[in-house]
């Protein structure tokens, strides 16, 4: 079945960076767009960046972290990697890996991100 497993999240000061994995599995990596999404508890999931499947040459950003986070895939490690500059406190968050698959969404368990002013 699709698993998805993020890592990479912590706590950091202001200003610093952060570069967030996620590990797929059970399906072909290569062929889906992936997409970050992220949550503050008792708000709504925003999505943060998608990268689209193939060499993902296609990527948006959410307005709140253009020209900070970049998205990128590595097919050959079932790997998509979110690189988090220029991290501020209002980018705290359970940030998530997802994915489409034959109509079903699938998430993985999240990965905590918590930036300190």
């Amino acid at each position: 079945q699709v698993q998805l497993v993020e890592s990479g999240g912590g706590l950091v000061q202001a200003g610093q960076s952060l570069r967030l994995s996620c590990v797929a599995s059970g399906f072909d990596f290569s062929r889906q767009v992936m997409y970050w999404y992220r949550q503050v508890p008792g708000k709504g999931r925003e999505r943060v960046a998608l990268i689209s499947n193939g060499g993902g040459e296609d990527k948006d950003y959410a307005t709140s972290v253009s020209g900070r986070f970049t998205i990128s895939r590595d097919n050959a490690k079932n790997t998509v990697y979110l690189q988090m500059n220029s991290l501020k406190p209002e980018d705290t968050a359970d940030y998530y890996c997802a994915t489409t698959v034959s109509g079903t969404e699938s998430w993985g368990q999240g990965t905590q991100v918590t930036v300190s002013s």
